[in-house]
């Protein structure tokens, strides 16, 4: 899950600043996103989709981390935004991982309706899930392709990861207690937007990833199979406020209609034309829904 660029950031922010002074009382629906790509091009996607559906739509997007989204939208100040369900659990609801999908999401769905009074509507086949990557040469030299693998062959390997990945549960610490190992030869800490370019460079032999990005396919990066299954599902779904929903009957049976659409690789796809080739994130979205949701 790729951040945009500090600039293209900042001027994002700078928009849903302007668009936060309108207010609620404009009678559209308030779509939110977080701070990154992948979230902009969802969000884009749902608020386009709406539209299309004959609702009026206020962005909302860029609003930072999952805290500071799901504040916003307990207060009323947004009426949705796109969650994982892996977050969800794990950094919201503060509940160990979970490893069967639907389980997961049923699980997120009940604890957010009865706790906060929101709403999970359809979720996404596609599982935009962490995982650890590496380039072809590596892969070839150490015959790594699994995370079994990677347990036993991290002393001679350099991880190159993002900083919350060394502390949180369901990262290197769940990793070495779950497959055992993990213990590199050398880490190093990097920003979310520069782990990439550690593995181009060589100065990392592995990083942290997320399964979605659109970086995995320029490179042609290997992402390791998590062949014991350790990482829950994060699959995407709007979280929607309850009386907003009740206010727009059509808001959940056009959003369901989308969810099945967002797979693996329609996602990855996107991301790559907003982070590598620099594309719009409302133009892929307007794209997507011409050719996908007719």
């Amino acid at each position: 899950m790729n951040k945009l660029s500090r600039k293209e950031a900042t001027l994002l922010f700078g928009a849903a600043l302007m668009l936060s002074q309108c207010g609620r009382g404009s009678g559209a629906v308030v779509v939110g996103s977080k701070n990154f790509t992948e979230e902009f091009i969802v969000a884009e996607i749902y608020a386009q989709a709406l539209e299309r559906a004959g609702l009026r739509v206020q962005r909302k997007f860029n609003l930072g981390s999952t805290q500071i989204a799901m504040a916003a939208l307990r207060r009323g100040d947004i009426d949705l935004y796109p969650e994982y369900t892996g977050t969800a659990l794990i950094d919201v609801l503060h509940l160990p991982p979970m490893r069967d999908a639907s389980a997961l999401y049923r699980r997120v769905h009940d604890e957010f309706e009865s706790r906060y009074g929101l709403r999970w509507l359809r979720s996404s086949p596609m599982n935009d899930s962490q995982g650890l990557a590496t380039t072809q040469t590596v892969s070839k030299q150490y015959s790594l392709s699994t995370l079994s693998q990677l347990s036993r062959l991290a002393p001679q390997l350099r991880l190159g990861a993002i900083p919350e990945f060394l502390s949180r549960a369901d990262a290197l610490p769940g990793l070495q207690k779950f497959y055992g190992g993990f213990q590199f030869k050398d880490i190093k800490t990097y920003d979310i937007g520069l782990k990439y370019r550690a593995l181009l460079h060589g100065d990392a032999d592995v990083v942290t990833a997320f399964t979605t990005d659109g970086a995995i396919d320029a490179n042609h990066f290997i992402v390791l199979k998590d062949d014991k299954g350790f990482w829950p599902q994060y699959q995407i779904a709007p979280v929607v406020r309850s009386d907003t929903l009740r206010r727009y009957p059509l808001l959940a049976s056009t959003l369901n209609r989308i969810a099945p659409l967002l797979d693996d690789s329609a996602v990855r796809s996107m991301n790559y034309a907003v982070d590598i080739k620099k594309q719009d994130p409302a133009d892929v979205a307007a794209a997507f829904l011409k050719d996908r949701a007719r």
